[in-house]
């Protein structure tokens, strides 16, 4: 089995940044996973946010979010990041780490494993 633990999320003010990491383990887990994040709002369905691939030279981002969140990896620390600046309130959600042993795209379910969410939040 594969866990994902996320960390880093917490009550910004518009404008602000923050950093989440994603810390995965397990015996099956291996670092040619691809990792992503989706978020997901109050009342909404899981929104994709970003990817990478698992050498980290390839990733995507939701057109949202391109610009001002930059996805990344340490593969020796078996752990992905979401850097997120220039935060909107639009932003306020629980983000979600994801990784597929595969191409997943863009839809949540298609990966094989997710975490239990950060909380951010936002405010005006």
């Amino acid at each position: 089995q594969v866990q994902l633990v996320e960390s880093g999320g917490g009550l910004v003010q518009a404008g602000g940044s923050l950093r989440l990491s994603c810390a995965a383990s397990g015996r099956t887990f291996s670092s040619r996973y691809i990792m992503g994040w989706f978020r997901q709002a109050p009342g909404k369905e899981h929104e994709f946010v970003a990817r990478i691939s698992w050498s980290g030279g390839s990733s995507y981002y939701a057109d949202s979010v391109k610009g001002r969140f930059t996805i990344s990896r340490d593969n020796a620390k078996n752990t992905v990041y979401l850097q997120m600046n220039s935060l909107k309130p639009e932003d306020t959600a629980v983000y979600y780490c994801v990784a597929g042993r595969y191409y997943s795209g863009s839809n949540y379910y298609n990966y094989d494993y997710w975490g239990q969410g950060t909380q951010v939040t936002v405010s005006s």
